[in-house]
Order: C-alpha cells, then structure tokens, then sequence
C-alpha cells in the first residue's frame, strides 16, 4: 500500500509542518547560546514553506526558490560553527542541504525509481543526532555525577531529529518511506526501520529501570541492555537476510519465467510468414524476422530503418533490398503504446505480394491485346462497311449503267442509227474505264492498308508531272499552271502522278473552273504543290474527315493521295482559298538543284 494516499499525504504533510515550526521556535529560543542552533530558525522555515499548499505554477515556484535560499541559509549558518561544534554543524548542514534539495532526483540507469538526493542527507543527518541522544539515555545508568559523554548537547539533538523526521514526513509519496513494491528487501527495511530505531532506546530503557531499582549494578544493567539490544538487532538482521534470500528465489524465478517468455516470442516472430522489423518510439531497427532477412537480402538488422510507410496505415509499398531492388509488398505499420497511451514502439509488418503484381501486370497486359484486338476488328468492321457502301453506291452505278447500255445495243443494234450505236459504245467505253479506275484503286487501298506499298524516290520535275496528269485527262482545258522547270521534289514517280491525278480530278468534279496548279520552293528545303479550283469550296461538316477512307460521292482520291504523299515523307491538307474554292496543299521534300 501506498503511504502517498490522500488522508494519509495530508496528515504527513501536517506532521512535517508542525515540525518545522517546532525546530522554528526551538531555534529563536535558543539564539543567545552558542553552536549552530540559530541556523534551526531558516530551517524550520524552510520545512514551513515546502508542505504549505499553493496554486498556480508561479506561486510554487515562488515558493520553492523562497524554501531553498532558506535551506541553504542554514546550511551556511550550520557550516560556520564547524570549529566548535563539529557533529552538531554537520548535522545541521546535511539537513539544510536536504531541504534545498528536496525535489531533486537523479534518474537511475535501465529506469526504475528516480533516486533522491536528500535521502542519504537526511540518513546522515539522523544519524548523528541518534548517536548523540543514544548514550544521554544509558546516563541513569551510571552512578551519580558520572554521565556518558555525547557529541552534541542533546536538546539540539533532538531538534535535528525532529527536522530529519518532518523532512522526510513534507514528501511521503517520494521519500524513503515511498515504495512500488510490497514485497523485498526495500518493503522489509520500510516495516522493519521503526524497530530498528526503537531497539537502542528500548535497551537503553530497560537498563536505566534496572539501575534505579537497584535490581542489578549498573554495569550489569547496562550489560542486559546492550545484551537484549544486540539480540534484537541479530534478530531483525536474520530476518532481513531471509526477506534478502526470498527476494532473490523471487527475482531468480521471474528472470527464467522472463527468459522464457522472450524465448517463446524470439521463437514466434521468427517463425512468422510474414516479414516484420520491430522499431523503437525514435524508429530505431530492434530485430528482424528470418522472412525479413530472406526478403531484402539482409544478413542483420540495418543501422537505419528502411523508408517506412506512416503509422496505423496499410497499403502496397516498395521495399528496398540489399542489391538496390525493391519488392513489392503489403506493408502495415503499428504502433505499440504505453499504459499512458504514448508510442513507445513500432511494428512493421511486409506481406510479398510479387506474384500478384505479376499477375496483375499479366492481366493488365492481356487486357491491353484484347483491347488493341478489338480496335482493329472494329477498324476493320467499319472498313468492310465502308466498302460495302461503296461498292454498293459508287461501283454499282457504273456496271448497271454497262449493262443496260449493252443490253440496249444487243437489243437494237440492227435498228439504231450508226451515231448512235457509236455513242453507246462511247458511254460502256467511259463506264468500264471508271469501273477500272475504281478498281485499281481498291487495289491500292488494299496495298495501303496492309503497309505494302513502299516509295522508291528519286528527283522528278513537278511541271513534267503536272503536264502529263492534264494531257491525259479529260476536262483540264481550263487548267492555268504555274510552276518553273527547275522545280523538282523527292518523290516515286507514279505516286506523285497518282497524288496529282486525284486532286486535279477532285477539282474539276466537286469545284468549278478555272483550276489553278502552281509549285515553288520553300524555306526548310521543301517544295510546295498547290492545287486549287474555283467553286464553292468543302463544306464545314465534311473537313474532319475530308481525307478519310471512304467519302460518299468522292471516291477514294483523297485518301489515296494522303497516304501516298505520307508514304514519300510529305503531308497534304486543305486551304480555303480566297474569294472563293478549295485548295489542296501538298508539301514534299525538294530534290537537290
């Protein structure tokens, strides 16, 4: 049990305050003498102020600096009678010294209780005082006018003890008397300290009696005194070497029960699937597990923790290796908190978890393919569609036209005019040289789309090329061109015929004439090719995919022409030209003058 219990804290308290004004009072009657008896007077002060209740930091600040100059008051005023009065300015001066040091306590190493400085003070300064009112209680003893000899006078004995004993009474739940434990040798001493101090007056008692009854001489009386004193005392020294023996099975049978505990959890933690790295509160490495080793290729603990994800929280984390890799694992960092709550370690705990990135990379990766698979079926559903309308629109007209023409003529040919069968003829001849037009360029969008189509450049002259595209097509009497001889691109022949082919026949179908087409060099050393009409110009809605796949009514002219011009490292686009029409710009690298 606890001395520091409330009621009992308050009437110690009470008891070192009322010794305090007793050694006060004892001293201010005793100023006139000599010895350091006025040094009692700041003393008994000094004990006053340290058990009076206060409020409010400050004021007990105030306080306890106000009780410690006083402290060290006595001490100097006990110091200076240390010629005289030897035994008595010790005493005086360890217990001013234990009063300026009361609340001072130095921490002991592995914890534990904090020791007290004042304690061995108030040891020393008791037991002087003890040693010179012991032989004062022997004096009836002893035959008249013949008295024992003590080493201070014993009314300033007796003030002392009464400052040693309100001293150590001002802090119970502290003091010497104060203890966690209720059992060893510290309990023992506590119990037993009564009786020990009890046992010299109690023979010096017994002596005396004997002596003034006559009942023994007095040598004899103070020989059963000394005698029953030295039993006691060898009675309470066996007692306190057996509570020593029972304190040492105790503490023997709590390190083995200790041992095997930190064994079983050495065992448990090492045994663990799980990596785990135990960590002090300032995240210093304690110990590792054998799955913690094999992890991160570590032989022993690391002198520094590893980057370590935030405590109380769990989630993927990468952990380093020895070789400068890392693992990746589910890490989860916990706190280990004391009775107050505070962090006074960490566990963290490292689950592998490579195969499941793996795997999840492998699904990733396989969703990826049936992703990239699903494009190309539904780039290649809309490209059968695409045909399909195409066919259906732009190449069926033709062959019907073809074959109701021929139809007509098998008919009738003996009862048509001959101007007449000559225009038919005329009309299957334009119709099946379309559908052979549209063919080969099926062809070559097949060729394209399957990346087979490559380009063999070499410098061709672009007003050679120009010139041939409107000497063999039809309807380009109106077309003004405008390039100089020594105008040349890097180019394959027959794609740049093909490219200027198409747009000159985009322009004479979907624009109105006079169609310009002009060429000329440009800084950066490339050539630019312009061809340009005089209709209303594309509309808005069809300019995003104006050089698609497939355009209702415009064939695949425009597509073809894109790919073959990418295909000899150029680009084509589109220009609004001013006032009005389109103009189709084709940029190309230029041939070496």
């Amino acid at each position: 049990m606890h001395i520091a219990a409330r009621d009992v804290g308050r009437l110690s308290r009470l008891t070192a305050g009322c010794a305090g004004v007793t050694v006060a009072v004892f001293g201010a009657l005793h100023t006139s003498g000599t010895g350091p008896a006025p040094a009692l007077i700041p003393a008994g002060i000094a004990l006053m102020l340290q058990v009076i209740p206060v409020t409010g930091v400050r004021a007990g600040r105030l306080r306890a600096v106000a009780a410690a100059l006083l402290a060290l008051a006595a001490t100097g005023a006990g110091a200076a009678a240390l010629d005289t009065h030897p035994a008595a300015a010790v005493a005086t001066a360890l217990s001013g010294l234990a009063l300026a040091c009361l609340d001072l306590r130095v921490p002991r190493q592995g914890g534990g209780i904090a020791f007290r400085v004042a304690d061995p003070l108030l040891l020393g300064a008791a037991i002087i005082a003890l040693v010179a009112l012991v032989p004062r209680l022997f004096e009836p003893a002893f035959p008249p006018g013949r008295g024992p000899d003590s080493v201070m006078p014993p009314y300033l004995a007796g003030a002392l003890l009464c400052l040693a004993t309100g001293t150590i009474l001002a802090r119970p739940e502290t003091g010497p008397l104060h203890t966690l434990d209720d059992t060893g040798p510290r309990a023992a001493v506590r119990r037993l300290a009564p009786a020990l101090i009890a046992a010299p007056i109690v023979a010096a008692l017994v002596s005396a009696f004997a002596a003034r009854t006559g009942s023994s001489r007095p040598v004899a009386a103070v020989s059963t005194g000394v005698i029953l004193a030295a039993l006691a005392l060898l009675a309470l020294l066996a007692y306190l070497v057996r509570t020593l023996d029972d304190a040492d099975q105790r503490q023997r049978h709590l390190v083995a029960e200790l041992k095997e505990r930190q064994d079983f959890a050495q065992t448990l933690l090492q045994s663990m699937n799980e990596a785990v790295m135990v960590l002090d509160a300032n995240y210093r490495v304690i110990d590792v597990n054998r799955r913690w080793r094999e992890l991160t290729g570590h032989d022993h603990p690391p002198e520094d923790a590893p980057p370590l994800p935030p405590p109380g929280t769990g989630g993927d984390w990468l952990l380093p290796r020895a070789d400068g890799t890392g693992v990746p694992v589910l890490a989860t960092m916990a706190a280990i908190p004391d009775a107050a709550g505070t962090p006074r370690g960490y566990v963290a705990t490292y689950i592998d978890i490579a195969e499941r990135k793996q795997a999840e990379e492998a699904l990733t990766e396989h969703a990826a393919e049936l992703e990239r698979g699903n494009a190309e079926l539904a780039a290649a559903l809309a490209f059968k569609n695409d045909l399909t309308s195409m066919l259906t629109h732009d190449v069926a007209q033709p062959i019907s036209s073809i074959a109701s023409l021929a139809e007509l003529l098998c008919a009738d040919w003996a009862d048509l005019p001959e101007d007449i069968r000559l225009e038919l003829a005329t009309k299957i001849d334009k119709n099946t040289r379309r559908l052979i037009k549209m063919m080969n360029d099926l062809q070559l969008l097949f060729r394209l789309d399957t990346g087979t189509v490559t380009a063999r450049r070499v410098p061709v002259p672009l007003l050679e090329v120009v010139e041939t595209v409107c000497g063999d097509t039809s309807g380009s009497g109106d077309v003004e061109i405008v390039i100089d001889e020594e105008v040349a691109a890097l180019a394959d022949r027959g794609h740049l015929t093909v490219v200027v082919e198409n747009l000159l026949k985009n322009a004479l179908t979907h624009g109105a004439p006079p169609i310009h087409i002009e060429a000329g060099r440009e800084n950066g050393g490339t050539v630019r090719l312009a061809v340009q009409d005089s209709g209303a110009g594309i509309p808005a809605d069809v300019l995003p995919n104006l050089f698609g796949r497939f355009i209702r009514g415009a064939g695949l002219g425009l597509f073809i022409a894109r790919h073959l011009v990418e295909a000899n490292g150029g680009s084509v686009r589109y220009e609004h030209a001013e006032p009005r029409g389109a103009r189709m710009v084709v940029t190309l690298e230029a041939a070496a003058s």
